[in-house]
């Protein structure tokens, strides 16, 4: 039986394990302890039979206005404990915290574009590639930005792919416009360079 719950600090000291699949990204504590405490609601780790980790899920809400979005930073599954839905439930529970408490209108994730497995996953969860990031792993394998609509998006237009690939540069300067609350510039941007 698989019990999930919130992610607590004596988590750290027992999950290493699940972070040893070279696909999983492995942070420092202190990046972990941030997501913990600025966005715990998004953080959260399935249990199975004698308290073992199964998996986890690390995540956070950001942007403004109709870029507000749940992101998933991290999920992954130790792999004993694949190919039991384990990682769709844990997206649920993203997808449904993002879409019912912080009415978010969309869930976006990034992944290498070699890991044909998890995007094959994440295509079944109903996610899309919004668009394709170069170089956005260690500077070399790209990275696809996949993004699923929730109920506030009822045009869907969070999801609409973009024609060309983005830079890592890119993601940067959009995120500091949208910080700055400039994303109606990004997008007038955006759909000037992709037309």
């Amino acid at each position: 039986m698989t019990t999930i719950r919130r992610f607590c600090c004596n988590d750290l000291l027992r999950f290493a394990s699940v972070n040893l699949d070279h696909l999983t990204e492995t942070f420092n504590m202190s990046f972990y302890m941030t997501y913990l405490a600025r966005w715990p609601d998004y953080f959260h780790v399935a249990e199975g039979p004698g308290n073992r980790i199964m998996g986890y899920i690390m995540g956070k809400v950001e942007g403004q206005g109709e870029s507000w979005h749940g992101h998933v930073t991290a999920v992954t599954v130790a792999p004993e404990y694949r190919r039991q839905q384990v990682a769709k439930k844990l997206m649920h529970l993203l997808e449904d915290i993002s879409d019912n408490i912080d009415k978010a209108y969309f869930v976006d994730l990034f992944v290498r574009a070699s890991n044909i497995p998890a995007i094959k996953m994440y295509e079944k969860l109903g996610y899309v590639v919004y668009r394709r990031v170069l170089r956005y792993y260690s500077g070399e394998e790209d990275g696809l930005d996949m993004r699923k609509a929730l109920s506030r998006d009822v045009e869907k237009k969070s999801v609409i792919p973009l024609k060309r690939p983005v830079t890592p540069d890119e993601l940067e300067n959009e995120k500091s416009f949208i910080a700055n609350g400039h994303l109606a510039d990004v997008r007038e941007q955006s759909l000037r360079l992709w037309a």
